[in-house]
């Protein structure tokens, strides 16, 4: 198992994690297997979705942000909408790696999606394979 440590600087934000994760498993040398991605966090979550555009990840967030507005809740944190965005988009992401690549459509990215930040963050991967 690895740990992918990054710092997020905005409330809202999507981190393109992609080449980390490409670098620990190159690192690593593992092969041929799946990969878990794994967000230690209650407010951040794993997402796959295109890496091209960056309107795309803007465009998500808005439409999270329409979904789940920032109201007062019952939770005394005050952060009850970034729990629920993460619940929306999950904690983690399987992949798929064969002969050392981490396999993924043309503009597909890998992204941790901060909800509560800016925030010191963990992310974990589990490589199961060969």
């Amino acid at each position: 198992m690895e740990i992918i440590e990054l710092k997020t600087n905005g409330k809202c934000e999507m981190v393109d994690i992609t080449r980390r994760i490409r670098e620990v498993v190159s690192k690593k040398k593992w092969n041929d297997g799946i990969l878990l991605v794994f967000s230690m966090h209650t407010t951040g979550g794993i997402t796959i979705n295109e890496s091209y555009d960056p309107d795309v990840q803007r465009d998500l967030i808005k439409a999270l942000d329409k979904m789940v507005p920032d109201v007062k809740f019952r939770h005394l944190e005050g952060n009850s909408d970034a729990h629920l965005k993460t619940s929306l988009i999950g904690a983690e992401s399987t992949l798929i790696i064969e002969n050392g690549e981490l396999i993924l459509g043309t503009w597909q990215g890998v992204y941790f999606c901060e909800f509560d930040g800016g925030r010191d963050r963990r992310i974990l991967l589990k490589f199961i394979g060969k």
